[in-house]
């Protein structure tokens, strides 16, 4: 192969330094588009870390306002039983007050029968409900036994008197019934 020859498959000294100016221009250019690439997503980090800050302050105040409202509810949660409860009071000063006017003890416990019932309408309505328990079995669970009493009226083991309401309050003993329980008579008396 002659020189000519060898000259026209290689390029020329101008021909390369053209490829090493576009080649040069090339890579500046790709330069330039990384650097904006680059400052776009710094700038999109910088307002999604702004965001996230945000977030974090709007959940801070949210947690706190939450905190706030959970304790005065706690501190005020009786009030709407209590406001349920007055009208009892109310009407026990009444039967009082009639029971001075007309000096009749009949009035006073009529008055008292009412205000009871008015108290255990208040009561189940706030899940406050009374155990019948007279005539049941004895079920150490809701009862506490405060005596047994021999008797051949009705059957070992069942309530025979109650001295004291048991009540559940929704699905909890509030209360055990404080009750007499039956037995069987001695035998051989």
């Amino acid at each position: 192969m002659t020189a000519k020859e060898k000259k026209k498959g290689e390029p020329s000294f101008f021909e390369e330094s053209a490829e090493k100016q576009e080649g040069k221009i090339q890579q500046q250019e790709e330069e330039k588009d990384m650097a904006a690439a680059l400052e776009e997503t710094r700038s999109k980090l910088q307002e999604t870390e702004d965001k996230l800050l945000r977030l974090a302050a709007e959940f801070e105040n949210t947690k706190k306002r939450l905190e706030r409202e959970r304790e005065i509810s706690l501190k005020y949660a009786e009030e709407n039983i209590l406001k349920d409860l007055l009208p009892g009071l109310d009407n026990i000063e009444r039967a009082m007050e009639q029971s001075r006017e007309s000096h009749s003890l009949e009035s006073l416990l009529e008055g008292v029968e009412l205000t009871r019932n008015g108290l255990l309408s208040t009561l189940e309505k706030h899940g406050v409900k009374a155990i019948d328990s007279i005539g049941q079995p004895f079920d150490p669970n809701i009862h506490e036994a405060l005596a047994m009493e021999e008797t051949d009226q009705i059957e070992p083991n069942l309530v025979l008197r109650e001295y004291l309401k048991g009540y559940f309050f929704k699905e909890r003993l509030l209360r055990p019934a404080k009750v007499i329980v039956s037995k069987p008579p001695a035998s051989g008396t």
